[in-house]
């Protein structure tokens, strides 16, 4: 799973997605051991960062990978099993705020790349 998590940082990296940031929910939920929360520039590059994401996990891992939105483009939504990732346009992001969320007080710090 920690192969898988940072797999995920490493393709939203190479796909110059903005602001990631990646939370641990093990202990807080059971939906997934980490929430990976990122920013495209616009619904184009959202689905572009989707897409490749998809289909790097599915290559790499051979696992069934659900995504949801890749259509509009505003939010996409990956469900890998263990780890769940939002691509999110910038507004989408800050009216949704799932980092304040999920993250509780403490401020999450940006994941390394």
């Amino acid at each position: 799973m920690v192969k898988l998590h940072q797999m995920i940082l490493k393709s939203l990296d190479d796909d110059k997605a903005e602001e990631v940031v990646s939370i641990e929910l093990a202990g807080k939920s059971t939906i997934a051991d980490y929430l990976v929360i990122a920013s495209g520039r616009s619904s184009r590059q959202v689905g572009a960062i989707a897409e490749h994401l998809v289909e790097k996990i599915s290559r790499e891992t051979g696992r069934k990978v659900r995504a949801e939105g890749k259509a509009v483009g505003d939010w996409v939504l990956i469900d890998t099993g263990d780890i769940v990732v939002h691509i999110f346009r910038p507004e989408v992001r800050s009216f949704y705020n799932l980092e304040k969320m999920w993250g509780g007080a403490a401020i999450p710090e940006p994941a390394a790349a």
